[in-house]
């Protein structure tokens, strides 16, 4: 993975010839998964020393490379710690982005930084501007490697108790990092199961997943503006408010549904709600469970099924249609239910074309969503919520699911590659990629009326 870094930033003259930065963007996280999917291959990546399968190592890279999370073998039990070490370089590579770590090599080496490699940055870091982004890429690797750390030392103390400190450690690392990164996977099995009585590694873990979905922009701007938090930008507030309000409403969701219930009436009335805290924020990307899914009701199920789609932050580790895509449709309606004709929030308007935007986003989404369900369910034989289930999980790179991933088809498991791949590069990302020309277009034709409602 090192040595394709290195060969991303020695040939940068060539690969940046490229005329779309989306198209590099894709390229690059379609390389890296090519590049995982072969080391997966290799029989040292197995414990019983075979190897995986193309298909198998294929949707293992994938799912790593983007984050999601959702898996057809047990890393934990079939990957042996070759396999395992890749699956974690390729989940660091998809959650920081394969051009912040190339940038960061470079500069490190002391190479320069072109204008076009800039640009790549800018779009991959979902940035308005080119000022200032070499020194943000330096910024975000500082921040996720001291949060990742902090994480990866308290989750070894908490391991340590019932395992050796070698491992405890080794552990630590490679849950903090998925963890931090969104990614769900882990070594266990079973998820965090076996610690849904474990208060400290339940919020620590929660901790790390939400830091990681907030996104870099979001917490380097908490981070500088602490004494005077007014003058965050309007995209921070946004994020946070949103962020807050979905973690809290998607806690007592959980917790009024399933109080005493099935999933919970083993736990005691504290436990079931810090559990209920911990699925409400880990249903926004990050793929991990302290209860088994299928123990939940069908009316949690659906409210994760939302959680997921909605997802996390723009410029974050995980997916989905983001916090702030969700905040501005919800401003729309707002606004529109008051007779304005502009959006607006925290005495800021919304540009249009942001609003736009938006609404595109939530329609394309809305619709790969009901083609991949659709298609999942002509071909797997799976109960429909169970495909809806899968295929939110996938979109939104959560990796949650109600346990029918490893038993799909190898068709199945190829849409289900296709969409964690669309959902994790950006599904405006790959169409402005596949796009064969972008059409500016500098005129505007009169107005009329259409009757809508």
């Amino acid at each position: 993975m090192l040595q394709f870094l290195w060969f991303a930033v020695a040939t940068r003259g060539t690969i940046t010839s490229m005329r779309s930065p989306a198209r590099l963007l894709v390229l690059g996280f379609a390389t890296c998964t090519v590049v995982g999917t072969l080391l997966l291959m290799l029989p040292v990546a197995t414990r019983n020393g075979q190897g995986l399968t193309f298909i198998d190592a294929l949707f293992m890279a994938t799912s790593a490379v983007c984050v999601t999370g959702l898996v057809v073998v047990d890393p934990g039990s079939v990957l042996s710690t070759f396999g395992q070490v890749v699956i974690l370089l390729l989940i660091q590579l998809g959650g920081l982005g394969f051009m912040t770590i190339a940038s960061l090599l470079a500069v490190l080496l002391g190479k320069r930084i072109t204008i076009k490699e800039r640009l790549i940055l800018k779009e991959a870091l979902n940035q308005n501007s080119l000022q200032g982004i070499v020194r943000l890429v330096q910024s975000i690797v500082v921040v996720a490697v001291a949060i990742q750390a902090a994480g990866a030392g308290l989750l070894a103390i908490a391991f340590a108790t019932h395992m050796s400190v070698p491992q405890a450690l080794y552990y630590g690392v490679f849950h903090a990092i998925s963890a931090f990164n969104n990614a769900g996977f882990d070594l266990f099995g079973n998820s965090l199961i076996d610690y849904q009585h474990n208060p400290f590694v339940q919020l620590i873990v929660a901790l790390l997943l939400i830091s990681g979905g907030l996104g870099f922009i979001v917490l380097l701007s908490i981070a500088q503006n602490r004494h005077q938090l007014r003058r965050v930008s309007l995209h921070t507030k946004l994020t946070v408010i949103t962020s807050l309000a979905l973690l809290g409403t998607g806690t007592m969701a959980i917790f009024a549904i399933e109080y005493g219930q099935n999933a919970f009436q083993h736990l005691t009335g504290p436990l079931q709600l810090l559990n209920s805290f911990f699925h409400s924020a880990a249903s926004r990307s990050a793929g991990m469970n302290t209860v088994p899914l299928t123990q939940f009701s069908d009316a949690t199920l659906l409210i994760i099924i939302v959680l997921m789609f909605i997802g996390s932050s723009p410029g974050s580790t995980g997916g989905g249609i983001k916090t702030t895509t969700f905040a501005i449709a919800v401003l729309m309606i707002w606004n529109t239910l008051r007779g304005r004709t502009h959006i607006s929030a925290f005495y800021r308007t919304v540009a249009p074309a942001t609003v736009i935007r938006a609404l595109v986003l939530i329609s394309i989404s809305v619709t790969l969503v009901l083609v991949v369900t659709i298609v999942l369910s002509i071909s797997e034989q799976a109960p429909f919520l169970a495909l809806l289930f899968e295929s939110v999980s996938a979109f939104g790179t959560v990796g949650l699911s109600l346990g029918i991933t490893a038993g799909l088809s190898e068709f199945g498991k190829l849409v289900i590659i296709a969409t964690m791949f669309a959902g994790r590069v950006g599904l405006l990302t790959l169409l402005f990629a596949l796009a064969s020309r972008v059409d500016s277009q500098t005129y505007r034709y009169p107005e009329d009326h259409v009757l809508v409602g």
